[in-house]
């Protein structure tokens, strides 16, 4: 039998949080992407540090830009998930969402030297799902929220520069 152990995180407020992360983004994400980036579509329940930016484009030409874009920055790509197609093989309905994969090793794998747990959230991930009204989002985990998630004090010009490269990629591939 497996055991497994849940480990406790101190107790925030969402109050706390929300003004961490709205503090965080506007200190380490480019002017160009927060002015771009909406909340969640009515439909979709929020989620906590989620970073979320509309595409101009098409759902298919958002996957095709956001390769393109990882691609152009020189970062490895790792794979692209259609989950809609997942569903659809075990006869469940969902609307188009695609993960797509990509790193840069030489820096993701700091965040796991500081913590091996971090391996959960690495990788990247950036999902582009369509919503009910035809809208393309891209949406990805907040490096300040994956640092705090993982207690991961020792490496702030590393998330800073993760944080920078991820929304300079959503930003190409969504104008």
């Amino acid at each position: 039998m497996m055991e497994m152990t849940l480990i406790a995180a101190p107790r925030l407020t969402a109050a706390s949080v929300a003004c961490a992360l709205a503090t965080a983004a506007a200190a380490l994400i480019p002017a160009a992407v927060v002015a771009q980036t909406l909340p969640a579509p009515a439909a979709v329940a929020a989620a906590d540090g989620v970073v979320q930016l509309q595409s101009r484009h098409g759902f298919d030409d958002t996957v095709a830009r956001l390769q393109a874009a990882v691609a152009a920055k020189g970062v490895k790509f790792f794979d692209a998930i259609d989950q809609s197609q997942l569903g659809a093989s075990a006869d469940l309905k969902l609307g188009r969402s695609t993960l797509v994969l990509f790193g840069n090793p030489p820096l993701g794998v700091q965040f796991l030297q500081s913590n091996p747990y971090a391996g959960l959230d690495w990788p990247v991930r950036m999902l582009v799902t369509q919503d009910a009204n035809g809208g393309v989002w891209m949406a990805w985990t907040d490096f300040n929220y994956i640092a705090a998630r993982y207690r991961i004090t020792d490496k702030p010009a590393q998330f800073k520069m993760a944080s920078e490269v991820a929304a300079s990629i959503a930003t190409d591939a969504a104008r």
